[in-house]
């Protein structure tokens, strides 16, 4: 069997030699992807029977289809083979938990209104749109201000110059109650990984709280997103496939080994700071580790399993990169962050995020809630230390400072972790609220003491690859579109991989007639009964229902003829080679299955 995250070319050899020979190509414009997702079902606008709402799409039966085999996939690369655990958390997060992640002050893009129309903008976009600036979204709103003043640049929705307007800051958060009254806000999550960060102390139970583990989770989120557009590039709702991995920081290593021979190709933030800016370098990841262009060996291990997946996943290398991100744009948790980021119709887009996020978001969360945020790790042998206190007399503290006397006990504390020192004297100084207060050594209690530890309290920092999944189908459909001549005659067709084509095979009677549409159907429901997604067709000559089922990406296609009520046999079509074969029908399932695991179709 074909190992599945193998690079297609190698699993894929016969077909890209067929695509090479009837010279298919691909990079659609954006219009014609849309237009297919529409018209075949993939995806379309929302509600648009009721005039629709912008940054809203329904997957409809192939997009649907498609978006389960994804979600599948990632599940299976990186829950199932990596021993994670996966979770379901909900949609509606009350508003401390935002409060605690820092979400109420940062979660921000930059806005700017129309003086003339009331339209608003996403104003780093304007400049983008308008400028040589790629990465608008890393500077601060004034000078995003200055870019859109110096450049002139109007409303895009009526021409009103835009230069003197301000450029402010926009909460993305869709704000809601929970129960009635408004005394309990709560808002719409905007990721899913504050389910996973809140719920760490009952996860790390499953966990046996042993480091390092994973938590997995696929689910939708809510931006009210300025300016959606782009088809599912940028909305309001997605669904997002996020891993949070916790680990002990001084510990905990990545089987490195298993990657460090991946190509990647690295856009690192010195070459956009550089002459060469848009160069990218491919390297190995053990390379990229060695030379410090990656420095955490986690985010490092993870960019080299996730780069295999787009491949396998039907990603064009060609067009497809790892950008690291500039100072100025990292988030507020990120220590480092790289995005995958593919080529669509010119442009560059983000398809995940990979951040080593450190300890700020569990550490948060312990600041701010009722529970404690690390684990217990046992050492190898108990620890006997010396481990200075104190235990003040506050008959003496409380007449001598008053309503001071607590904080000075504290202040005293706090002195003799630091520098146990200062109690060598007849007296101890501390300052509290600008003042000095002396406390004689002998009513502080002070005393160094033998302590024997059986461990120590981590709080584990956090690796997280966080998947755009509408974003990731976008990219897979676009680099899979295909265009070429069969038989004289154009065709368009999707270039799936088997395990991501919504429909695996199309069972058609070359007429219904002479029993051939009860045999057909009968074929039909064995290979669904065999466990392949089967769609059965009688509209319209074979070349029509060879074409319908190209365009949707069905890789095989079944005709019951004849020959089949003479000789048990049918034809078997390759999607993307168009070659065909007879097999027998009691054969069918299995070299079916076959060919799906990699089995070459011309053997």
């Amino acid at each position: 069997m074909t190992d599945p995250d193998a690079p297609r070319d190698a699993a894929d050899g016969a077909k890209d030699d067929a695509e090479a020979a009837s010279g298919a190509s691909g990079a659609a414009d954006a219009g014609t992807v849309v237009e297919l997702a529409k018209r075949r079902g993939f995806f379309f606008p929302a509600n648009e029977a009721y005039g629709g709402t912008s940054g809203f799409y329904t997957y409809g039966p192939e997009g649907a289809a498609l978006k389960r085999n994804l979600e599948a996939a990632w599940r299976d690369r990186f829950v199932t083979r990596e021993g994670h655990m996966e979770i379901d958390s909900p949609t509606v997060t009350p508003e401390a938990v935002f409060e605690a992640s820092g979400h109420l002050d940062t979660f921000d893009d930059m806005i700017v209104e129309c003086p003339e129309c009331g339209a608003t903008h996403r104003a780093d976009h304007l400049v983008e749109d308008n400028t040589d600036i790629e990465e608008a979204e890393s500077l601060d709103t004034e000078r995003v201000a200055d870019l859109i003043a110096e450049h002139a640049i109007a409303c895009p929705s009526c021409g009103t110059a835009l230069a003197d307007e301000s450029v402010d800051a926009f909460n993305l958060m869709f704000e809601t109650n929970i129960g009635p009254g408004s005394s309990s806000p709560g808002y719409l999550r905007p990721e899913t990984a504050q389910g996973m960060f809140v719920e760490f102390p009952r996860l790390a139970e499953y966990a046996r709280n042993q480091l390092p583990f994973g938590v997995a989770q696929i689910g939708r989120g809510y931006r009210n997103e300025i300016s959606p557009r782009r088809s599912l590039i940028r909305v309001r709702e997605f669904t997002m496939a996020e891993l949070e991995h916790f680990v002990d920081p001084e510990s905990d290593e990545p089987p490195i080994e298993r990657v460090e021979d991946v190509s990647v190709p690295l856009y690192s933030a010195a070459t956009q700071d550089g002459e060469d800016d848009g160069d990218v370098t491919w390297t190995t990841i053990g390379e990229a580790l060695a030379d410090g262009t990656i420095t955490s060996e986690w985010v490092a291990y993870y960019l080299g399993i996730a780069r295999k997946w787009y491949d396998r996943m039907g990603v064009d290398m060609d067009r497809f990169r790892y950008r690291q991100h500039l100072p100025g744009e990292l988030s507020h948790y990120a220590s480092d962050c790289w995005d995958a980021e593919a080529e669509i119709d010119g442009n560059w887009i983000e398809i995940t995020g990979f951040a080593d996020r450190g300890a700020y978001d569990l550490s948060k969360h312990d600041t701010y809630s009722d529970e404690d945020y690390s684990v217990f790790k046992a050492y190898d042998e108990p620890r006997t230390t010396e481990r200075p206190s104190i235990d003040p007399d506050m008959s003496v503290l409380g007449p001598e400072f008053g309503g001071a006397a607590g904080d000075v006990a504290d202040e005293l504390a706090a002195l003799a972790a630091r520098d146990p020192s200062a109690f060598e004297g007849s007296e101890v100084a501390v300052e509290v609220d600008g003042e000095t207060h002396t406390v004689p050594t002998e009513a502080t209690g002070f005393a160094v003491r033998e302590e024997t530890e059986t461990g120590e309290h981590v709080t584990p920092n956090v690796i997280e690859p966080a998947f755009g999944i509408g974003r990731v189908l976008y990219t897979v459909l676009d680099h899979a579109y295909r265009e070429d001549e069969v038989e004289g005659e154009s065709r368009s067709y999707l270039a799936l991989p088997d395990e991501l084509a919504p429909t695996f095979v199309g069972v058609f009677p070359l007429m219904d007639k002479d029993g051939l549409g009860e045999r057909a159907r009968a074929v039909a429901a064995d290979l669904r009964e065999a466990g392949l997604a089967v769609t059965y067709d009688d509209s319209g000559n074979i070349g029509r229902r060879y074409r319908r089922q190209d365009e949707v990406g069905t890789p095989y296609c079944v005709t019951v003829d004849y020959e089949s009520l003479e000789e048990g046999t049918v034809t078997v079509r390759e999607r993307d080679s168009t070659a065909q074969k007879r097999v027998a029908i009691e054969e069918l399932p299995s070299r079916l299955a076959a060919f799906r695991a990699g089995e070459p179709f011309d053997t």
